[in-house]
C-alpha cells in the first residue's frame, strides 16, 4: 500500500525524465542523420578534373550541370548519385549479381541463389572489356565521381548506418549490373510465360486451350494489323479435365494488367501548333521511396544545349527525355526474347545432345556471401546454349537461351541519344542499345517521329520461340541477331500517331521476330489510341490529360452486365444503386467501380479454377502468372452464353457462380466493418509507397513512407494505378521547347527524411498538377574543381 504515495510523489519526476530521454534521443537521431546529408553548397576541389564543373540545383532538388566536357559531367553526376542514391544503387547492382545476403542477411538468399544460374557479375565484366574506349572514359570519370561522392559525405549513407554496414566502393561491372536488374524487372529470368504456355498447349485439350489462352481480341490496337477475332465456344466439357475425387483449386485473380510496363506515344508536326513533334512518356514500374529514377539535366558539349530527363543512379546515362532536338521515351514490348530448350540426356544424365554430338555439362560453383553467416554455395550447371535453369512439366532439364547473356545485351550505347539530332537518327541507335528490349518512340523538333525495338532482335531459325522444342538435332537454333536494317520501324504514318503500352503492336511478320511473352491485354493502349483519334491538335497539357484519363471504358459492359444480373434481385438493391451511379471512372469516391472491377477478377478465378485444379496435377505450384491477360476474351464470352459444358462443378447454374462471385467480393469489402457507401475505390487503391527498409523495419514507414492517400486510376486506363505500382514519371515534352513540358515523378529526389528535397513534387504526382519539366530557379550552387 505504501508503494502508491511513492508513485505519487516522484511521477512528475519520472515523467520529466522520461520526456527529457525521448527528447535526447530525438536531437541525437537528427543529428545523427543529418551527418549523411549531401553537400548542396561551395566549392570541392576533386582533384580528378581538368576544367571545373557547376552544379545548380532547384527547389526540388533537380540538377544542371553545366560543363564542356562530357566526362567531367559524367563525374558529376555520379557525385550526385553517390551523394543522394548510393543505398538504392547498391541494391540494384546486388539484385542482379545475387549479392544481397552479403548486405542483407539470410532473408535474401533465395533470391541470390536464382539469380546466381545467370552469373550476371562475370557477363558485365567480359562487356566491360568489349566497351568502345570512348565510352569506357566515361564510365571510368562517372565511377570516380561515384567514389569521390561517396567519400565526401560526412557520414556514410544512413541506411548503411542503420544496418552496422559499410558502403562498398563501385566499380564499371556494377554500372552494367544496373542495366541488368532491369532485366530482371522487366522479363522473366526463367522464361515463366514460355514454360506455363507450353505447359498448358501440351496437357490441355486443343479447343480447351484455344478458347481460355487466345492470342488477343477485339481490345488489341497495334500499330500494325488488326485485333483479333472472337472465340469459339469449345465442345469439350470442362469436367473432361477432373477426377470424381478433385477438390476445386482457387486462386485469388490480381488485375490481368498488372504488370511492369508503361504508356508512351507521340504527335507529329502537322498536329502541333508549332509544327514540332510532342512527346509523352509514363513508364510504370513499382513505387518506392526513393524513386527508380533520378531528375537530371547537363549541358552538350559543343553546342548550346542541354539533355534532361531521367537517370537511373548507377549508370551515366539519360534514359527517357529530351536534348532539345529529339524526345525520346520507352514502354516495355512484351515481346519474346528468350527461349528454354528441354535437353536429351545420355543414359546417365551427365551429358546432353548437341548438333555436334553428345556433351559433357560443365559446372562453376558460385560463393553466395551471408551476412551474419556462413557463405552459401551453388553449382551452375552450363551448356552451349546457357545454363539449366530448372525442369519443365515433365521433368525434362531445360537450358535457357536469352538476350541478356549475350554481349549485345548489356551495353550504354543509349548514352548516343542525347547528341542524335533527329528522330531518324534515333531510331537507328535503338536496335545497338544493350537494355531489356523496349518500344522506342521518339520526336523531333522538326514534327518527324518514329518507332522501333531498342535492343538486339534474335534470328530464330526452324521454329517461332512459342514453344520450348530440342535444339539437339540442328534444325532449330539462333542465327546471330538482325541488323539494324531488318528490325520493325515505324517513320511518319500518314495519322502522325503512333502509341505504344506494352500490348501487341505489331502483326504478320514483325510479329514472328518479336514474338510473343505475355503481352497486355490491350484495352488501355486502345484507349490511348481512341483519344489521340479524338482531337486533330495537341499541346502539352492535352497529353497529360491522356495521362491522367481514368475513364473505365474497359468495364463498361461489366457494368451494365452486372445491373442486368441484379435487375430484379431484391436483396442486393444498395449494391445495384451503387453500381448504377459507379461514374465510369475509377474514381476515389466510387464505390460502384470498386465492386464493378472486383466482380470481374473473382468471377475469373471461379470460372477457371478447373483448369488450376488440372494442371497442379502435373505441376504442384502452377500458376496462370502473367497467361491471364488474355482471360478477358473467354469469360466474357461465357458471362454472355451461359455455356453448361464450361460450367465449374461446384456451382449448379451460371447465375449462381455470378451471384457467388459478387458475394464474396462484397464479403471482403464488408471487413472493414464499414457502411457500403463508404467502400470506395479509394479506400482499396491506397498508395503504400516505402522505402525497402521500411518495409522490413514497420516503425520506419512513420518518416520514411509516402502518405497513405486513395489514388484514382487503375490498370485498364491510361492512369495506371495501383498501391505499389504504377507511373514511376510523367513527361511531356515537345524537343526545343523544353520549357513548356510537364513532368511528373513519385516520392521526389531524395530518400534521406532530412533533405529538402524529400517528397517534393509527389503531390503534383498524385494530384496531376502541372509541374514544370525543366529545372526551376537555381536555389543552390556546387562548384567541382
Amino acid at each position: 500500500m505504501t508503494t502508491f504515495p511513492f508513485l505519487k510523489r516522484y511521477m512528475p519526476a519520472l515523467i520529466i525524465s522520461l520526456l527529457g530521454l525521448i527528447i535526447i534521443f530525438l536531437i541525437g537521431s537528427w543529428i545523427w542523420l543529418r551527418q549523411s546529408l549531401p553537400i548542396l553548397d561551395g566549392t570541392i576541389t576533386t582533384g580528378e578534373l581538368k576544367d571545373p564543373v557547376v552544379i545548380e540545383r532547384d527547389s526540388q532538388g533537380v540538377p544542371l550541370i553545366h560543363s564542356e566536357n562530357r566526362n567531367s559531367s559524367a563525374f558529376a553526376l555520379g557525385f550526385l548519385h553517390a551523394q543522394e542514391r548510393f543505398f538504392q544503387m547498391d541494391l540494384l547492382r546486388r539484385s542482379s549479381a545475387g549479392e544481397l545476403s552479403e548486405l542483407l542477411g539470410a532473408s535474401t538468399i533465395k533470391h541470390d541463389q536464382k539469380v546466381r544460374l545467370h552469373q550476371f557479375r562475370q557477363r558485365a565484366e567480359r562487356n566491360i572489356a568489349a566497351m568502345p574506349a570512348e565510352q569506357k572514359a566515361l564510365l571510368d570519370q562517372y565511377i570516380n565521381g561515384i567514389n569521390f561522392g561517396l567519400n565526401q559525405l560526412p557520414a556514410k549513407p544512413w541506411e548503411y548506418l542503420l544496418l552496422g554496414q559499410k558502403p562498398r566502393p563501385w566499380n564499371s561491372a556494377d554500372s552494367l549490373l544496373t542495366i541488368y536488374s532491369m532485366y530482371l524487372t522487366l522479363q522473366s529470368e526463367r522464361g515463366s510465360y514460355e514454360l506455363r504456355d507450353t505447359a498448358l498447349a501440351e496437357l490441355l485439350p486443343a479447343d480447351l486451350y484455344a478458347f481460355y489462352f487466345p492470342q488477343g481480341g477485339r481490345w488489341d490496337a497495334p500499330l500494325f494489323g488488326e485485333a483479333r477475332e472472337k472465340v469459339s465456344l469449345p465442345e469439350t466439357p470442362i469436367s473432361a479435365l477432373l477426377d470424381e475425387q478433385d477438390t476445386i483449386v482457387y486462386q485469388a485473380m490480381e488485375s490481368d494488367d498488372k504488370i511492369y510496363g508503361s504508356n508512351n506515344w507521340v504527335v507529329g508536326g502537322n498536329l502541333t501548333a508549332h509544327g514540332g513533334a510532342t512527346l509523352a512518356n509514363d513508364m510504370h514500374l513499382g513505387l518506392s521511396v526513393p524513386n527508380i529514377w533520378f531528375r537530371a539535366g547537363w549541358s552538350i558539349p559543343g553546342t548550346n544545349r542541354f539533355v534532361r530527363g531521367v537517370t537511373l543512379p548507377g549508370g551515366p546515362i539519360m534514359v527517357a527525355g529530351s536534348n532539345e532536338l529529339v524526345a525520346w521515351g520507352f514502354t516495355n514490348t512484351g515481346g519474346d526474347w528468350s527461349d528454354l530448350i528441354p535437353l536429351e540426356l545420355s543414359e546417365d544424365g551427365n551429358q546432353y545432345k548437341t548438333p555436334e554430338g553428345w556433351r559433357s555439362f560443365a559446372y562453376e560453383t558460385e560463393s553466395i556471401a551471408v551476412k551474419g553467416s556462413d557463405p552459401k554455395t551453388i553449382e551452375v550447371r552450363t551448356t552451349i546454349w546457357g545454363p539449366v535453369i530448372g525442369t519443365n512439366h515433365d521433368g525434362v532439364p531445360l537450358a535457357f537461351r536469352w538476350v541478356a547473356h549475350d554481349t549485345l545485351g548489356g551495353n550504354m550505347n543509349l548514352i548516343d541519344m542525347e547528341v542524335v539530332r533527329t528522330a531518324e537518327e534515333a531510331l537507328e541507335l535503338g536496335p545497338t542499345i544493350g537494355i531489356p528490349h523496349q518500344n522506342l518512340v521518339v520526336g523531333d523538333s522538326n514534327g518527324n517521329i518514329g518507332w522501333t525495338v531498342a535492343g538486339a532482335i534474335p534470328k530464330r531459325v526452324g521454329f517461332d520461340g512459342s514453344r520450348s522444342i530440342s535444339w539437339a538435332d540442328g534444325s532449330a537454333y539462333w542465327d546471330g541477331y538482325l541488323s539494324p536494317q531488318e528490325h520493325p520501324r515505324l517513320y511518319n504514318p500518314e495519322s502522325g500517331r503512333i502509341w505504344s503500352a506494352n500490348a501487341r503492336i505489331v502483326d504478320g511478320d514483325y510479329l514472328k521476330l518479336m514474338g510473343n511473352h505475355g503481352y497486355a491485354l490491350g484495352a488501355r493502349q486502345q484507349q490511348i489510341r481512341e483519344r489521340l483519334f479524338a482531337q486533330e491538335k495537341f499541346n502539352e497539357q492535352d497529353l497529360l490529360n491522356i495521362q491522367l484519363d481514368d475513364q473505365a471504358v474497359f468495364l463498361e459492359r461489366w457494368q451494365q452486365h452486372l445491373l442486368t444480373l441484379l435487375e430484379d434481385q431484391q436483396d442486393y438493391r444498395e449494391v445495384y444503386t451503387q453500381i448504377q451511379n459507379w461514374g465510369g471512372r475509377a474514381a476515389i469516391d466510387s464505390v460502384g467501380y470498386r465492386i464493378v472491377r472486383n466482380y470481374r477478377l473473382k468471377l475469373m478465378e471461379l470460372t477457371t479454377a478447373p483448369i488450376l485444379t488440372y494442371m497442379r496435377r502435373y505441376q504442384p505450384k502452377f500458376s496462370f502468372g502473367q497467361l491471364k491477360r488474355q482471360f478477358e476474351y473467354p469469360l466474357w464470352e461465357m458471362a454472355q452464353q451461359e455455356p453448361k459444358q464450361l460450367l465449374n462443378p461446384d456451382f449448379e447454374s451460371w447465375n449462381a457462380i455470378k451471384l457467388a462471385a459478387l458475394d464474396q467480393v462484397l464479403e471482403k469489402m464488408n471487413r472493414s466493418n464499414q457502411p457500403l457507401k463508404r467502400q470506395s475505390w479509394g479506400a482499396e487503391n491506397t498508395a503504400k509507397i516505402q522505402h525497402p527498409l521500411g518495409k522490413a523495419i514497420p516503425p520506419l514507414n512513420w518518416f520514411l513512407a509516402m502518405p497513405a492517400e486513395p489514388l484514382a486510376g487503375d490498370t485498364h486506363m491510361p492512369r495506371f494505378q495501383s498501391p505499389t505500382h504504377g507511373a514511376s514519371q510523367r513527361l511531356v515534352v515537345s524537343p526545343g521547347r523544353d520549357a513548356d513540358g510537364i513532368f511528373h515523378m513519385a516520392t521526389g529526389q531524395s530518400a534521406h527524411p532530412l533533405s529538402p528535397f524529400f517528397g517534393n513534387g509527389h503531390q503534383d504526382w498524385v494530384k496531376g498538377n502541372t509541374s514544370s519539366f525543366i529545372e526551376r530557379e537555381p536555389r543552390y550552387r556546387l562548384t567541382l574543381n
